[in-house]
This record gives structure tokens, sequence and C-alpha cells, in this order.
């Protein structure tokens, strides 16, 4: 059995372990096997693909100099989302939290769009990519609208599915106060979609068709350099069919936006460019 049979074998804990003792092979299996969750996390923060990648990888960088100081006193997992929690919340302020995005936008931009459309100003977008494209970036758009803290917490939560005993550890809060801080982002997500999207109810205003014409016309979205739509992601096996999901409540259909969210896939750069700063020294590894 290769090396790297072996690794992928092993559970993270044990990894970690051996990388303590001084093996520094195992740290590719390391970085490969929390990339995905450590990205996930940062592009629903900061919405731009780029923006996450650089924040991936500086997070990366603290995990692997700072292994040292983990004492398997929680899961692996649970330090790691500590860590990138921490940074997230603390790093400089985004691009696209400087557009101040709030859910009264949201709503005047439904407005705009459905006006324009009564006008007969353009047609609906009819390119699949497009119409998928307004559709995930629409949940992206209101975690903005939350404040950092209480999208950190939705984003755990309801998207990851952290259980709230592990989600105030992460952040450092009581069980209670984790649970307050991820009801106030649901209530607030939930109550726009109930009232604003067509998928909960066709009845609603917005419809992504209209929508994704309106933002292609105002260049908000570029058919030539789609964010997400086009992005690499894992299957969620829990991902709900149409037909059950015109059997579920409004309430439930919100719920299901939100948490089935696609499950992206890190670019494919992380663990050779930290292959590349570890061999090339500047970093101190394993720091106590």
């Amino acid at each position: 059995m290769s090396k790297k049979t072996k690794a992928a074998e092993t559970t993270i804990e044990d990894l970690v372990e051996q990388a303590k003792m001084g093996d520094k092979d195992v740290l590719e299996e390391i970085i490969r096997r929390i990339q995905d969750r450590i990205y996930g996390l940062a592009i629903r923060m900061l919405f731009i693909p780029a923006d996450a990648e650089d924040a991936t990888q500086e997070i990366l960088v603290k995990v692997i100099t700072h292994l040292g100081t983990f004492k398997g006193e929680s899961r692996f997992d649970t330090w790691v989302y500590s860590i990138a929690s921490n940074h997230l919340l603390t790093t400089r302020k985004c691009r696209a939290e400087r557009w101040q995005m709030t859910f009264d936008k949201c709503v005047h931009s439904i407005e705009e769009g459905a006006l324009e459309t009564e006008n007969g100003a353009f047609i609906e977008a009819e390119e699949n990519l497009v119409v998928e494209e307004t559709k995930i970036a629409c949940v992206h758009y209101l975690l903005l609208c939350l404040k950092k803290e209480v999208r950190l917490a939705v984003i755990l939560g309801d998207i990851f599915g952290v259980k709230s005993a592990e989600g105030a550890k992460i952040l450092g809060l009581t069980p209670a106060a984790y649970r307050q801080r991820l009801s106030r982002g649901k209530k607030q997500l939930m109550g726009f979609l109930v009232e604003q999207c067509g998928l909960v109810d066709p009845k609603n205003p917005c419809h992504c068709k209209t929508l994704a014409a309106f933002h292609v016309k105002k260049k908000h979205i570029d058919p030539k350099n789609l964010f997400f739509a086009t992005h690499p992601r894992h299957s969620r096996r829990e991902s709900q069919s149409e037909d059950l999901l015109k059997e579920l409540d409004q309430m439930s259909r919100a719920a299901m936006l939100i948490r089935n969210h696609p499950d992206y896939a890190a670019p494919g750069v992380f663990v050779e460019s930290m292959k590349g700063l570890i061999d090339s020294g500047r970093f101190q590894l394993l720091g106590r």
C-alpha cells in the first residue's frame, strides 16, 4: 500500500499528530481534506471568488503554521473553522462589502427589473447558465445583507449544518448566544424569501429569468465571465427534486434554497501553492 493510500485511510487527527512529529509529507493530505470547507466558508463570506481564494490561502498558512497548538480538545474540523472564522471576521473589509448590500436594495432591484419588463425594455433571459448564475448569486447577495457575525453563523449553522455546541465553540460564544445569532439571521433571510422569491411562491415578484435579464443589462452579470454557475462543485446528497419542493410549505422551500446552496470545490491550486511555501522555508511550520 502506497504512502498516499495510507494517508487517505487515516483520520485527519492522526495525520496532524504525524505532522507534529515531523512528517511533513502528510501536510499535503491535510490541506487536501480541509481546503474545500475553508474555501466554501470564504466565498460565502466574501462573494468574489478571487477574494475567497486569497483568504483561503492565508487561512491555510495559519492552520499549517499553528498545527503544534492543536491539542485535540475538539475535533480538528472545529479547530480549523475557528481559525477560518476569526480570520474572516477580522480581515480587512472585502470588495463585496463595499457595495453595502441591504434587503431594501434587493427589493429595489426586483421592483426595477419588474418595471422594465412591464415597459417592454427587455425580454426575459433565456440562457440557462445566466439564470442559474442569478439563482445562486441571489443567496450570496442576501448573505451580504447580514451583519458579518450573523452571516458567519448562518453559513456555519444553516449551510454547513454545524450544531449549536460546535458552532458556539467555533465562534467563542455560549450555545444560547450562537442559537440566537443563527435564529436572527435565518429570520431575516426567510422573511425576505417568503415575501419576494418566485421559487418559494410563484405569486411573488422576483423570478430568476426576469432578474437575470435585468442584471445582464445593468452589467452586474457578465454572461462570458460567470462566478458561480460554472464553478466546480460537489453534488449535495440532500438536494430536493422539483416535485418535492412543490409539496413543501413556503418557509420550508425558503429554507431549502439556503441549505442546498452549492457545495463548492476549491480551485486546484492550494496544495501546490502551499507545498511551494513549505519548501521555501519562509514560514516556521508547526509553531507552538
